[in-house]
């Protein structure tokens, strides 16, 4: 029986980001340090500064997603648990120090986002010593243009930087980690304050996924991750932009169609449904009412269905 093939190794980048092995195997690789990794952030802010600015503006990637071999990360958070956060402190107050010196200059610095995020992942392919980085220039974005969506992989071997346009799709390859993940509010006096930077291994609860299949949408996975302690999942007609909603952006979907709350008590998510149609693991759901609300239990890593068309998926953060 023939194995499957990943898309990652069926759009070709399997073997453009990791090329055979040229030099002598007996050849030790140098460990990854915190060093290493703060001047990769570093050096990958500037690049986004040259790539993106034009005329009178500064333009910058507000997401950076690191990727390591998946040994390498384990090694930070086993030996250097919490030293993701002292570099995102650096790197952010470096970023602070660039964009000051280009708006002493007279330049144009207003974020695109109101926010900087980092990630740090691992993908199984890679090897002791490789590293990459995508980034983005408005993080938690769930349409993004695949221009603004690009990799840059050192190989252990060469140790010299490629870039590559990829399409969102390439991600699904990379392990995201609740604990790897951060985010800093951007201020606009370019001051970082230390206490502002958060973690999510103690804020995100469950992490969703859905495709939706409306034209403008086909192919794009939307992401959305729980912080609060209940949610609201709606449709396109949606106003709110606030933590506690998930707007799907398709008719299929009813406004709104699900309320998901997470006891802590118990440790457990619950399921109310509002919309015309909710499937649950193959099995339907008992509509609410504002009046009469009814909850169902819904295990991590359960597909719901809605009105038939909509699949949602739901993941350990």
């Amino acid at each position: 029986m023939k194995s499957k093939t990943t898309l990652w190794k069926r759009m070709g980048l399997h073997d453009w980001f990791l090329k055979k092995e040229v030099t002598d195997v007996s050849q030790q690789v140098a460990v990854l340090t915190p060093d290493d990794v703060y001047k990769y952030i570093v050096q990958k802010f500037n690049e986004s500064i040259t790539q993106l600015s034009f005329a009178n503006r500064i333009v910058f990637f507000h997401e950076y997603i690191i990727c390591f071999n998946p040994a390498d990360y384990n090694q930070f958070m086993d030996n250097k648990r919490g030293i993701f956060g002292l570099i995102i402190q650096e790197s952010v107050k470096q970023f602070y120090e660039t964009l000051k010196t280009y708006r002493l200059q007279g330049k144009t610095v207003e974020p695109s986002s109101n926010k900087w995020v980092f990630r740090f992942v691992s993908h199984p392919d890679y090897k002791s010593g490789d590293k990459s980085f995508i980034g983005k220039l408005l993080p938690g974005s769930n349409v993004q243009k695949e221009e603004n969506l690009r990799v840059t992989f050192i190989p252990r071997q060469t140790g010299i930087a490629e870039t590559y346009d990829i399409n969102d799709e390439i991600l699904n390859g990379f392990t995201f980690y609740s604990e790897g993940y951060y985010e800093v509010p951007y201020h606009e006096d370019l001051v970082l304050d230390d206490k502002s930077i958060s973690n999510s291994e103690n804020s995100i609860l469950a992490r969703f996924e859905t495709i939706v299949p409306d034209k403008e949408f086909a192919g794009k996975k939307i992401e959305f991750l729980m912080k609060e302690e209940e949610i609201i999942v709606t449709g396109k007609d949606e106003q709110r932009d606030i933590s506690s909603v998930f707007r799907i952006p398709s008719d299929w979907v009813n406004t709104p169609h699900l309320r998901i709350r997470f006891d802590k008590n118990d440790g457990k998510f619950y399921l109310a449904s509002f919309g015309e149609k909710t499937m649950l693991n193959e099995n339907e759901v008992e509509p609410s009412s504002i009046e009469n609300i009814s909850w169902t239990d819904l295990p991590l890593n359960s597909r719901m269905v809605l009105n038939g068309i909509v699949g949602i998926n739901i993941f350990k953060s």
